[in-house]
């Protein structure tokens, strides 16, 4: 068809919905994507430091669900 895809439908769209969800309790305050010279990618995700000792026990584990999910690597900051 000829209609442009919804926004809420494009990939980055869903993974960004999923990173949402996975940190659910705290939010999301940045987002910056970190390329290597080997030409791997690393998407660096800040975190609302007011959650920190809450979340920071679960860090690895959100990391290992979305990677899973998406495959695509992804680390955590708090800020």
């Amino acid at each position: 068809s000829a209609a442009p895809r919804p926004r809420s439908r494009t990939l980055t769209a869903v993974q960004d919905a999923i990173l949402e969800d996975i940190v659910y309790p705290t939010e999301i305050t940045g987002k910056r994507t970190r390329c290597k010279v080997d030409g791997r990618r690393i998407l660096k995700v800040y975190l609302d430091s007011k959650d920190q000792a809450n979340v920071e026990p679960r860090v690895e584990t959100y990391a290992a669900v979305y990677n899973k999910l998406t495959n695509k690597q992804v680390s955590f900051i708090f800020n």
